[in-house]
């Protein structure tokens, strides 16, 4: 008799044990992020990993089910780049910079390719993949003779000439972005998971880094009232620094400044931190 009460006392704490397990359901996630973030584009054609900047984030994601989730995050990032850092002589006689702040945000589906459910001992890791859409905002700027200079407004490309070189626009300071990625998640305990991922983020403007098409040439930069190069002058073409005002590129119009066929690009690879949002109704059977 005792070992038959003793054997329905083990299966009631089993069933109660299993019932908690099985109750647990997680209905989504906030969190935040650090890393770094890089940028691709006319002055780093070769997907050089070689000048990280900080970006931070913040996110909610509602679960729908073990496997799908639908995110909205948001982004703070540093880009930038030099001539300076390539290989490619013609780039390095042309001397561009630039940096710029991102401010992203965007909706994007996460999936997950095991079922995640936290505090679960046999699902509680999962690699998943993400993909969105989003928009974030740009300003590049560069500094000359140690002052910061915005260079959207200076028509580095002929745009804000009178009348502008080939009826080239100003750009703006919006853009569409992809995000499309993947990643890791770990669930720590009830409330925390640790993750990291990587996405690249792919853009419909290629003047993250001002630089997109051909040099306007000397003539749609004149001199200023006393007889001085200007500011967007100076800044349309820098390789008067390397070969002297004489040879410099940009004196002819319709030399390469970029690659227009090309958008710009930005990958940010972070570590996160998330807090779970749960609640203990009966969970859907996936």
């Amino acid at each position: 008799m005792r070992k038959l009460i003793t054997v329905i006392i083990a299966a009631c704490v089993s069933m109660v044990s299993t019932a908690q397990v099985n109750e647990y359901v997680q209905q989504g996630e906030f969190g935040i992020t650090a890393g770094a973030a890089h940028y691709f584009g006319d002055l780093n054609t070769r997907a050089g990993l070689n000048r990280p900047k900080p970006a931070l984030g913040l996110f909610f994601r509602k679960q729908f089910g073990n496997y799908i989730g639908l995110r909205i995050a948001a982004h703070y990032a540093q880009l930038g780049y030099s001539d300076t850092y390539s290989k490619n002589e013609y780039q390095k006689t042309r001397n561009l910079s630039f940096n710029t702040n991102i401010w992203e945000i965007a909706l994007q589906g996460d999936f997950n390719f095991f079922k995640f459910l936290p505090n679960t001992p046999n699902y509680l890791f999962t690699p998943y993949v993400t993909l969105g859409i989003g928009v974030f905002s740009y300003d590049p700027y560069a500094f000359l003779n140690g002052n910061k200079e915005f260079l959207r407004p200076l028509g580095t490309e002929g745009q804000t000439a009178n009348p502008s070189y080939k009826g080239r626009k100003e750009y703006g300071t919006m853009a569409i972005c992809i995000p499309f990625g993947v990643g890791i998640k770990y669930n720590i305990s009830e409330k925390l998971n640790l993750s990291f991922e990587v996405a690249q983020r792919f853009t419909n403007t290629d003047y993250l880094d001002d630089v997109s098409t051909t040099f306007a040439g000397s003539a749609f930069f004149p001199p200023g009232p006393n007889g001085q190069s200007t500011t967007a002058f100076l800044l349309q073409d820098r390789s008067y620094e390397i070969v002297g005002k004489d040879n410099a590129i940009g004196l002819v119009e319709g030399r390469q400044r970029g690659n227009a066929k090309q958008k710009d690009q930005y990958m940010i690879a972070e570590i996160g931190i998330s807090f779970n949002i749960s609640s203990y109704r009966c969970p859907t059977a996936d």
